[in-house]
């Protein structure tokens, strides 16, 4: 049974798999490599999902939306696409994913710029006025990741983007944890720059993701190479998307990310939010009623994403996660999830901790079924 939905979502609805076969018979070509049917296909497959996108997000320009081969790979342009010089500060919570931390830490150690870090409740909740309080003169960057992926803590997004768009900064949100999950307004939430994985609660394939850069912020670029326009000129193209998109697309995972997106989109992401809060809500009763069970974060579904981190009595969460796939055939994900501040800020640290993570595909008797075998195990 999966209950590693924070890592990558499974099962993926069978239209995922239809359109992944699809490509492969019908397509199979790249964007913008021909004037043949198959290459047109391809183009209108990339349009098509970008569209898609949009409208999930409320951007304005699907055109602002660059494919990327997953969450960290847009982070990674959105961080060090800033025009950085030493003495320039990034603001940052605590709660971050290394995919926010280890690209901030690199520009340190290459251009000495310095990071701040706001703390967090050892609920993982942090204050905007602690994040404004932390910006000063030399801010270019503000990051803030919207839903903790250790403890499903949904972060003040739209107060701390009301803050940095008043200071003209910059705003980058990782919505690793909450594109499909939560309900994304870029222009509500005041979001100059939103990173997302294809592959989490979109329901796509591995190796699919995006950066959506509000107009007006200007990146630099990390990779340059062929577009399949402009070619006459040795310098990469200055116009989205072509500009930060090299080298021929991952198609294939595109065509799964659109099945995921219809998929979701017909759903409606506050039924698929609804459904995903009553999940949380019954595993989090159930487990206050286990003896020996830590749970953490703000413990409250409506706080948080369907993400749950746990430890039991004095078992290493490695041992714990072994044991539950052992007596249950549960699927967690045990340590420090790549989010070492979060840990720490909850006092988890160094060990970590079980992380459950619950999907649209998940049911109530799954729930039941993962408490029972807690319980067994607590004895």
């Amino acid at each position: 049974m999966y209950f590693d939905n924070a890592a990558t979502s499974f099962p993926k609805p069978p239209s995922v798999e239809r359109a992944l076969l699809d490509y492969h018979r019908n397509i199979g070509a790249s964007a913008g490599r021909g004037a043949y049917p198959r290459a047109m296909a391809a183009g209108r497959l990339l349009d098509e999902t970008r569209r898609l996108l949009a409208r999930l997000f409320n951007i304005p320009k699907p055109d602002r939306i660059i494919y990327t081969f997953n969450a960290s790979d847009a982070l990674n342009l959105a961080i060090k696409g800033i025009r950085w010089q030493a003495g320039d500060t990034a603001v940052v919570s605590v709660m971050e994913h290394n995919s926010v931390l280890r690209p901030l830490h690199a520009l340190q150690q290459r251009l000495g710029i310095k990071v701040h870090q706001v703390k967090a409740s050892p609920e993982g909740i942090v204050d905007p006025i602690e994040m404004a309080k932390a910006m000063d003169a030399r801010t270019k960057l503000i990051a803030l990741v919207h839903a903790s992926n250790v403890t499903g803590t949904i972060q003040p997004v739209a107060e701390v983007g009301e803050i940095a768009r008043r200071k003209g900064i910059p705003f980058l949100v990782d919505a690793a944890q909450t594109a499909g999950a939560l309900p994304i307004d870029v222009r509500a939430m005041k979001i100059d720059l939103l990173a997302f994985p294809g592959h989490k609660a979109l329901l796509g394939p591995l190796g699919t993701g995006g950066l959506y850069i509000r107009d007006g912020v200007e990146l630099e670029t990390l990779k340059e190479g062929g577009t399949g326009s402009q070619s006459e000129q040795e310098v990469q193209p200055d116009f989205l998307p072509d500009r930060y998109e090299p080298g021929s697309h991952n198609a294939l995972g595109i065509a799964g990310l659109k099945a995921g997106l219809e998929c979701i989109l017909g759903k409606g992401v506050p039924s698929i939010r609804a459904l995903e809060e009553s999940l949380t809500r019954q595993f989090l009763e159930g487990a206050q009623r286990i003896p020996g069970l830590t749970a953490y974060g703000p413990k409250q579904s409506g706080a948080q994403v369907a993400v749950v981190s746990l430890r039991l009595g004095d078992l290493a969460p490695a041992e714990l996660s072994y044991r539950l796939f052992e007596r249950g055939g549960l699927m967690t994900r045990s340590g420090l999830h790549c989010a070492p501040g979060a840990h720490r800020a909850i006092g988890a640290y160094p060990e970590g901790t079980t992380r459950f993570s619950f999907g649209c595909f998940n049911t109530p008797q799954d729930i039941q079924q993962a408490l029972n075998t807690l319980q067994t195990l607590a004895g």
